[in-house]
């Protein structure tokens, strides 16, 4: 395979900026969805099922991406860029339209299509990396990928707090998502269209090694019944390596899918003790139960913005991690394993840690070291990867890989959540952050079983 150019900081930069905008997305997802559920009337052991939609789409979307990237190559518009350009589009249209979702199956269906749509855009941009940078850069450009998604989700995650202080309410009546979150959302989906927009201005692709070898296969394997055969036999012939990463990713967003989903009504309980207040217990009609539901919804919807506000901070601890191991790597090698394993063991801690907070700044240092691991997930799993795959099936084997992501998510999301908690930790609100960090730590164990070196050293 011919060596692929050494490419500078400022166009690993431009290739990776449209994480921006996708992590815009996923912030405003993460941190906010279960607020719009639980505004529309869902209750905490609700809100994992409503959910399911989103990793089912990433599920059915991104190996089926994956596989028609790698088949595709336009000298005008190259190989990623279409899929993550159309993608955006979508996502952008669902990120402005969800907040003003009428009722809860509405809102249920909207993350569906921002869900398909976000990865759609995600799974292009990660075989692109792989695509254009030679191995020895890999580790550094997917912490440079990292750093940018790090200030997405930092910037997206304190935009309602943000826009409450500029004066935006965030409050409204009864299963109305509060002014503060829907600008907040609409900005964000400006954000998504034009960062994306910036990487396909700025980024050129590389055309396949071998043109004619490249359109011969793809005729060859045309059709939706070889493309279908074609997906299930590079299932069958994963490399070990990758089902080991697997096991890993497995537990780690687990983790990460029960803090987005549960994170809200878990901490606006436990630490701010201002859980949602049930409507149904109040009588509207008399002012004094008026006047009480109005009260307790403000406390609730200023916690809720405190939390969102909090979670920033692990993308804000996710992007000084990517900085500096970006300087790192771009000089000397890292033990990938040794480094991921640390990572997510801190993770962990910061999860058990939300025990015991009793406030916002209290929350700031949980989340300071879930992003660490938050960090790490979003490379290094990435760098082992594309060090052991081959470079014509980095597209379809990129968006296989995402099945250890999404198959966690919908097992959480079908009780998986709410069974563990309770029998773990029992009923308490703190326990699904609790299951959390459980997962975390033994994801990172798991790492011990990875032993291919190619995929250890950087």
């Amino acid at each position: 395979m011919k060596k692929k150019p050494i490419l500078s900081f400022w166009e690993v930069w431009n290739m990776s900026f449209g994480f921006l905008g996708i992590q815009f997305g996923f912030a405003l997802q993460g941190g906010f969805m279960s607020r719009i559920f639980q505004t529309l009337g869902a209750s905490p052991e609700e809100i994992p099922g409503l959910w399911l939609a989103a990793p089912v789409a990433g599920l059915v979307v991104q190996p089926i991406i994956g596989y028609m990237s790698d088949r595709t190559w336009s000298s005008r518009f190259g190989r990623r860029k279409p899929y993550f350009l159309l993608g955006a589009l979508f996502a952008s249209i669902a990120l402005i339209y969800m907040p003003h979702s009428p009722f809860l199956w509405v809102a249920a269906g909207s993350l569906l299509v921002l869900d398909a749509s976000i990865n759609i855009s995600m799974e292009p941009f990660r075989a692109l990396v792989a695509d254009k940078l030679d191995d020895s850069q890999r580790s550094y450009g997917f912490m440079v990928q990292t750093l940018i998604i790090g200030i997405g989700t930092w910037i997206a995650s304190q935009l309602p707090w943000f826009l409450n202080q500029m004066g935006i309410s965030n409050t409204a009546a009864e299963s109305v998502i509060p002014p503060n979150v829907k600008v907040a959302f609409a900005i964000g989906g400006v954000i998504f269209l034009l960062s994306i927009l910036y990487t396909v201005f700025t980024t050129k692709e590389y055309p396949p090694e071998d043109i004619e070898a490249f359109e011969s296969h793809k005729k060859e394997t045309a059709g939706f019944g070889k493309g279908l055969i074609a997906i299930i036999s590079d299932i069958k012939s994963m490399p070990l390596t990758m089902k080991k990463l697997g096991l890993i990713q497995f537990f780690s967003w687990f983790a990460f899918f029960t803090m987005w989903s549960m994170s809200t009504p878990a901490l606006s309980e436990h630490v701010f003790q201002a859980p949602k207040p049930d409507a149904a217990m109040f009588e509207m009609s008399v002012p004094d139960e008026l006047t009480a539901y109005q009260e307790e919804d403000r406390l609730y919807n200023n916690a809720a913005d405190q939390i969102g506000s909090s979670m920033g901070t692990y993308g804000l601890s996710s992007m000084l991690f990517a900085l500096i191991f970006t300087l790192i790597t771009r000089n000397i090698s890292i033990n990938r394993k040794m480094v991921h394993m640390i990572s997510l063991i801190l993770g962990g801690i910061g999860f058990f840690y939300m025990y015991y907070a009793s406030n916002y700044n209290d929350l700031n240092v949980s989340f300071a070291l879930i992003g660490i691991a938050w960090g790490s997930i979003l490379s290094l799993p990435y760098a082992m990867l594309s060090s052991s795959i081959e470079a014509e099936k980095m597209g379809i084997f990129m968006g296989l890989f995402n099945m250890f992501i999404v198959i966690p998510q919908i097992v959480a999301s079908l009780g998986g959540i709410n069974l563990f908690a309770d029998l773990l930790f029992g009923t308490a609100a703190i326990g699904p952050m609790l299951l959390a960090g459980t997962c975390l730590i033994i994801s990172g164990l798991c790492n011990l079983i990875i032993t291919n070196k190619k995929a250890i050293m950087d």
